[in-house]
């Protein structure tokens, strides 16, 4: 018998002091029958830190079983709910209800308890992130934190404290709440609570702060967390550390490392908590997506969704970077439909401001930064709006006001914007706002101011390896080392067409001419970048090889029987590729040869001034007219191309 007792004892000894790996190593050389269902509570608890989640729920599972056997419903109860937050986390609701519900039978008719407490605080788990029932968690936290005070629990009370403090930051109620999270942190950093709770109350508090863009008080506290987790040899609240880590490096600008603390999190923690994995995988599409690594970042932002977090708004800003407007519109407008909390819609509406510029719905964009202000002023911290928060707003109506053509306006907020971002230590964010700022300078003609800002944010824009970015801001400097022509074309009134041929003759027609336009294109040298509804997006290495293509396109479908009207449109500019591996170009020579085109009429070839400037084609030019296009402050001289 003594054979058996020592390494039982070794087992529970390590268990009483949080020695897990000890712990679990010992209950493992135990034969079963000689545990006892505290004993399988404690290995289930050692196996859960040692990252064997399925181990742990199965000798939960038995512990349960044997409480029930011996009668003892209290313990009975605590750990159903223990196997209730198992399974939320594993996002088996259905399963997590079955043992809540077996949780409150075992407590029926038994005397209040501190198991009456853990119960509570389920509840009020459950109104909060499940239901989003904040008076109703509000009240359940209360009931929870005064059972725990009573029954001398501190994890509950602690628990329950966090919780209700959370709550309360969601209901606007910042100062209150953040006090309350305060508190049970400090709780935590003493040392009163067990391991389980200590890295629940980190979690909670961190993510509190982070919502509320008060990331000066997060990264305090994830630096305190992260020496926590240094300490234990566990897994489990280990990743879900280096996730909130990992949002505080991007931030700061180490895009590298923080990747790398992400993915670590993400295999770490993928077992244990649906929820806070897929926050991981969205955390790694927000950094390969301000590289411009784009078909990496849609892989992370799939993985997200697949776990229950909407990959928005990164992935609409992705199909905005790749020219999609009208999914970029899509995605951003659905994903405000669907949510309703204002925290959550705060991460949303600057995306909206920037997408709805872009399609040119500035009305839309105006609407999305007043009820960002609106929403910023109702989490302020004390009388302050948190900085990151006051930066975003400002940097929102920069953008608007940059669009609407108050340069002097937009100055004032980017300036703001960029001096906030500064001192918060987001390097990235604050050169964003510089890049803006210089285009406001210019427009006011500034064009030293304009430089200066144009350089530095090119500067850390390199530093930082956001690709895209840099050239975006090579553009505007004008250096821009490649340069192509490019030539967008579009069916006039294809959707009449299609109503009076009917669908098989359109496709007829629509295969005739899609040949008749890749034979032009590639033949004069052009590269076709992608379809574009029923016309096509080519690039030339200049603009006399483009002209050529629109002329025998024209004459081509000129002198077919039968044949739709296409307009083409083209400019020259700055070219640089928007993704990683792909040809797709992106910048405002694409975005302007896309207006260009649809300001021609049917049958025209209509061309920027500045790019037929000098190029013989040897066809007649109109004479200049004056476009004005969304988002340029001044109209655009063009000529159409008389090629019959």
């Amino acid at each position: 018998m003594s054979q058996v007792a020592d390494p039982l004892q070794n087992a529970r000894n390590a268990a009483e002091r949080y020695a897990w790996r000890e712990a679990y190593e010992a209950f493992s050389e135990v034969e079963t029958p000689d545990l006892t269902p505290h004993d399988l509570e404690r290995y289930a608890e050692s196996a859960w830190w040692q990252g064997r989640p399925d181990e742990a729920i199965s000798l939960r599972e038995r512990s349960y079983a044997g409480f029930v056997s011996a009668g003892r419903d209290l313990d009975a109860a605590r750990l159903a709910i223990a196997l209730t937050d198992d399974h939320v986390g594993r996002g088996a609701f259905a399963v997590a209800h079955g043992w809540f519900a077996n949780a409150e039978r075992l407590l029926e008719g038994e005397p209040e308890s501190p198991v009456h407490g853990a119960l509570t605080l389920m509840r009020g788990v459950n109104a909060l992130f499940a239901l989003g029932d904040l008076p109703a968690a509000i009240a359940d936290f209360e009931l929870a934190a005064e059972l725990g005070l009573r029954h001398g629990d501190r994890d509950t009370h602690a628990l329950a404290t966090v919780g209700k403090g959370r709550a309360l930051v969601k209901s606007g109620k910042v100062e209150e709440g953040l006090a309350l999270l305060d508190e049970a942190t400090a709780a935590a950093v003493c040392g009163e609570l067990r391991p389980f709770s200590t890295g629940l109350v980190y979690c909670i508090t961190i993510s509190s702060c982070q919502d509320l863009g008060d990331y000066r008080r997060a990264a305090e506290w994830t630096e305190v967390a992260n020496r926590w987790c240094d300490r234990l040899d566990v897994a489990g609240f280990p990743g879900a550390c280096r996730i909130h880590r990992a949002e505080i490096m991007r931030l700061r600008g180490d895009w590298p490392e923080a990747e790398l603390q992400a993915i670590a999190a993400c295999e770490e923690i993928h077992d244990f908590d649906r929820h806070i994995t897929a926050g991981g995988y969205y955390e790694i599409g927000e950094i390969r997506r301000r590289r411009g690594d784009f078909a990496a970042a849609e892989e992370a932002y799939a993985k997200a969704d697949e776990l229950g977090r909407a990959p928005q708004p990164g992935l609409a800003l992705i199909r905005l970077a790749q020219g999609k407007v009208d999914a970029a519109v899509a995605g951003i407008t659905r994903t405000l439909q669907e949510v309703e909390d204002p925290l959550s819609r705060i991460r949303r509406l600057p995306a909206q401001v920037e997408i709805a510029i872009a399609a040119g719905d500035l009305r839309t964009a105006r609407a999305a930064a007043e009820e960002l202000e609106q929403i910023v002023d109702s989490y302020k911290l004390g009388i302050d709006r948190a900085p990151a928060f006051d930066a975003t707003v400002h940097i929102a109506w920069g953008r608007l006001k940059l669009a609407e053509g108050d340069a002097v306006g937009a100055a004032s907020c980017l300036q703001r914007a960029r001096d906030v971002w500064q001192r918060v230590g987001a390097p990235y964010e604050a050169s964003e706002a510089r890049a803006l700022l210089g285009l406001a300078f210019r427009r006011q003609g500034d064009e030293h101011a304009a430089t200066a800002e144009l350089e530095a944010a090119l500067t850390t824009f390199e530093r930082l390896g956001a690709r895209l970015d840099a050239e975006r801001v090579k553009e505007s400097l004008g250096r821009l080392q490649t340069r192509r022509t490019f030539v967008f074309t579009d069916i006039v009134d294809s959707t009449r067409l299609l109503e009076t041929l009917g669908n098989e003759k359109w496709k007829r027609l629509l295969a005739r001419h899609d040949e008749l336009l890749r034979e032009r294109i590639v033949g004069s040298g052009g590269e076709i970048v992608k379809r574009t509804g029923d016309g096509f997006f080519a690039a030339f290495d200049n603009p006399k090889a483009a002209i050529e293509a629109a002329v025998a396109i024209q004459r081509a479908l000129d002198a077919e029987v039968v044949a739709p009207d296409v307009r083409i449109g083209l400019h020259a500019g700055g070219a640089f590729h928007i993704g990683a591996g792909t040809t797709d170009y992106g910048g405002e020579g694409v975005h302007l040869a896309a207006r260009i085109s649809a300001a021609a009429r049917a049958a025209e070839i209509l061309a920027s001034s500045e790019t037929l400037d000098g190029v013989g084609t040897g066809l007649r030019l109109s004479e200049p007219r004056a476009e004005v296009f969304q988002g340029y402050e001044r109209p655009i001289d063009v000529v159409s191309v008389e090629w019959r």
